[in-house]
């Protein structure tokens, strides 16, 4: 019998390009990140490549068979190029985009699917504590 595991996902980046940061929630866990000066784009793809290898980290790829894993994210084009609608024009997510592709082959039941910024509330939290706490940090 299958599993389902809903994993939700964020990356965020002030002023665009600018200090960045993820947050993604893999059930009751929560990270957030600070990944350095970026884009909104590469700050999202991020956030589902740690997403995709900490949950490979914690279930192991031999649960990974049985489980239904959905990646949530509020980024209608990370999302619609994951799912192939969208062509990938951007050079910068080229490399971050094949990462994922390969990170794939251990996902037999994945899924990425688009949700409104309001269901992803707690990862965008922990998109801006990531970000604060680096500024933060500079500024004392």
């Amino acid at each position: 019998m299958k599993t389902k595991l809903e994993i939700y996902t964020d990356g965020g980046a002030r002023n665009n390009p600018g200090p960045a940061g993820i947050g993604v929630v893999i059930g009751d866990k929560e990270y957030g990140e600070y990944i350095g000066e970026t884009t909104n784009n590469v700050a999202e793809y991020k956030a589902i490549i740690f997403a995709l290898k900490k949950t490979r980290h914690l279930l192991g790829k031999s649960k990974l068979k049985d489980t239904e894993v959905i990646v949530n994210s509020d980024s209608e084009l990370a999302v619609n190029q994951l799912n192939g609608k969208f062509k990938i024009l951007e050079k910068d997510l080229q490399p971050l985009f094949l990462e994922i592709w390969n990170l794939k082959f251990d996902f037999p039941n994945l899924q990425f699917k688009h949700i409104r910024r309001e269901k992803n509330q707690r990862a965008d939290y922990l998109v801006n504590q990531a970000i604060n706490k680096q500024q933060n940090t500079l500024n004392i």
